[in-house]
């Protein structure tokens, strides 16, 4: 028998068969490699990267650079945005007279003047104090009608560069500058950015071109105005900003943690309670971290990040290179190509002879050594795929393991890509862990459903523009949406300006009403602190109307051919959307039907007497809870 096995395993079929599979798993890794990023068949680059930053990212203090932040507290105290001008050169001229800093970027732009006086006075300080003021460009190719505000200023001719020069730099199809008043400025940066299709902001473009000109980033000007020199026109081969992608966009390197950073409060400058020595000497970026500003965009370090703190990383870059910590280019393509082909020959070599134990295991240290090896790399290869040698050993896996555990991880894979977005986390691991055959097959489950508004949506956004009534929603909507997760909850679906929740599905949960309830009172909280900070900024006061009931409702995955959705659909779902449009007769936030006051066992209700409900033909008694700040 063994003697037999032997002899099939040396026929030239089964050497040429695992010699093809050997092939095409290395010819993944090779097309992935060489396929320009956008286009990748496979996704996770940008994920394991991300993980990587995290890890090398240095908790490092950052001496050489302070960051001037506009925040929520020192708007509170002087005032909502966009602050006076005289109050902005203010701030400048104190950190320029009083702390004796080396430099001064604004990662704001006027596009308006407000105030004569003030704008007169930044002019003076843009045009003969070391400030770089900013301007934003714009790189969306396929906008019909590309921006163009302000007055676009300084620039170096185009035809001062090389056309690989120019080849290798991001194009831009719009701006947003400053107004025509501030047009004397000496230095001028570029803070337009695009982020990645998952909104993560992972590079920038450092030189710009538009109409003929070429325009630097604004932590490169920062340099420039106070490095006393000029600086090299187009990066040279030992920096990072030269290792560019198709678009002319370089990867920011993320080397500090973000607490690294010294970040002083607008209103402790203004008023003289920072120390002088503390910025003296350093470089400043003026930017806001205020939600009001939504100035703040997703990193790899953090999926909220004020916008100034990426310019202070590609600051940190630029100083670490001018002292000497060069990018040492390294062949990632093909490491990662020669690392897969080495993998594959010894698959070719173990699969016809080891157990599938023994092949996954060695797989698995494959890809664990080639982890670690692509640690080293990215930090020498910005472009490269590190997932490519890791779909390698997919690819292998997949011919050594049975059908069914490829099923099993095919409907994980289905299971999670739908409730994700519906349910907590918490939820969706349970449903893994269970045995039901197709869990948002449509089922009778006794849950119970939430349903929240903002009371007067309409008057509250009517005298708002665009951009503030979709943060108004937005705010509101995130008061909403975290009790829901955070209390079990399977989100249904946003109305708007309000949303529908529901607990007890797909999984049933005994305690559904009093999590319900329990949402619903964190919510109210959320509203009434949101509500109390538009007030003190002299804005109208917001508040939300809940309707909670509990019953016997049909709950699945609903839809057609074309899209589907998981809701439920039932009487108490139907009566929970009327004591939520009932609320507006009473003055309490949360009206509660019968359903939910019997199932709960640990709330106390408030009777409310009984009401007709629209659609109901009897009366029904309705209840609130108290809500305690």
């Amino acid at each position: 028998m063994r003697h037999a096995f032997g002899i099939f395993l040396r026929t030239p079929a089964k050497t040429y068969l695992w010699s093809v599979i050997a092939a095409l798993a290395v010819s993944l890794c090779a097309v992935n490699q060489w396929l320009p990023e956008s286009q990748r068949l496979f996704t996770g680059d940008n994920w394991l990267r991300d993980h990587y930053a995290q890890l090398r990212a240095k908790d490092l203090p950052e001496e050489r650079l302070a960051l001037i932040d506009i925040d929520d507290h020192s708007i509170s105290v002087l005032g909502a945005t966009p602050w006076p001008r005289e109050r902005i050169a203010d701030l400048i001229e104190k950190l320029i007279a009083d702390f004796n800093v080396r430099g001064v970027a604004l990662d704001i732009y006027f596009e308006k003047q407000q105030d004569t006086v003030g704008d007169q006075r930044l002019a003076v300080l843009a045009a003969h104090g070391p400030v770089v003021l900013a301007q934003a460009f714009d790189f969306h190719k396929n906008k019909t009608t590309p921006a163009r505000n302000g007055q676009l200023i300084g620039g170096v001719p185009a035809a001062t560069f090389s056309q690989t020069d120019l080849a290798h730099m991001a194009q831009a199809t719009g701006f947003i500058a400053n107004h025509a008043g501030l047009g004397d400025a000496r230095y001028i940066g570029n803070i337009g950015f695009v982020p990645d299709q998952d909104g993560t902001l992972r590079r920038i473009p450092v030189q710009t071109r538009f109409d003929n000109k070429v325009y630097d980033a604004l932590s490169r000007v920062l340099l420039q105005c106070c490095s006393g020199r000029k600086t090299d026109k187009v990066f040279g081969s030992n920096s990072r900003f030269s290792d560019v992608d198709e678009n002319g966009f370089a990867r920011v390197d993320y080397s500090r943690t973000l607490a690294s950073y010294e970040v002083v409060p607008a209103l402790s400058v203004l008023q003289g309670t920072t120390p002088l020595e503390s910025l003296h000497g350093k470089y400043i970026i003026i930017g806001s971290s205020s939600l009001s500003l939504a100035d703040r965009v997703p990193t790899p370090l953090l999926s909220s990040t004020s916008g100034f703190l990426v310019h202070a990383q590609a600051l940190t870059t630029m100083l670490d290179e001018e002292e000497g910590q060069h990018y040492v280019k390294w062949p990632g393509r093909w490491i990662a190509l020669l690392f897969s082909a080495l993998t594959a020959g010894i698959a070719v070599f173990m699969f016809p002879r080891f157990s599938a134990l023994a092949n996954t295991l060695m797989l698995g240290v494959a890809s664990a050594v080639w982890m670690v090896l692509a640690y080293l790399v990215v930090d020498h290869d910005m472009w490269f795929s590190p997932v490519s040698p890791l779909v390698t050993n997919f690819f292998l896996l997949a011919v050594a393991v049975p059908f069914g555990w490829q099923t099993a991880q095919r409907k994980s894979r289905r299971l999670l890509g739908t409730l994700q977005q519906y349910v907590a986390k918490a939820v969706v691991q349970e449903l893994l862990r269970s045995d039901l055959k197709d869990p948002l097959a449509p089922r009778q489950l006794h849950v119970t459903t939430l349903i929240a508004d903002m009371e007067g949506y309409t008057s509250q956004v009517e005298n708002l523009s665009m951009e503030e009534a979709a943060n108004l929603t937005r705010e509101f909507l995130e008061c909403l949406t975290a009790p829901v997760l955070e209390k079990g909850g399977t989100l249904d679906k946003y109305t708007g300006d309000g949303l529908v929740a529901f607990w007890g599905a797909p999984l049933p949960v005994e305690n559904h009403a009093d999590l319900a309830l329990d949402a619903a009172i964190e919510i109210v909280r959320n509203v009434r602190k949101l509500s109390q900070l538009y007030e003190q900024q002299g804005r109208k006061k917001i508040r939300v109307r809940i309707g909670i009931e509990s019953g016997i409702a049909i709950a699945g995955d609903f839809g057609s051919s074309f899209r589907s959705i998981y809701t439920a659909v039932g009487d108490s779902v139907n009566t929970a959307s009327r004591l939520e449009d009932a609320a507006r007769h009473f003055p309490h936030d949360i009206i509660i039907g019968k359903g939910t006051v019997e199932s709960s066992t640990r709330h106390v209700f408030q009777p409310l007497g009984e009401r007709l409900l629209k659609g109901k033909e009897k009366p029904t008694t309705i209840y609130t809870v108290e809500v305690m700040l």
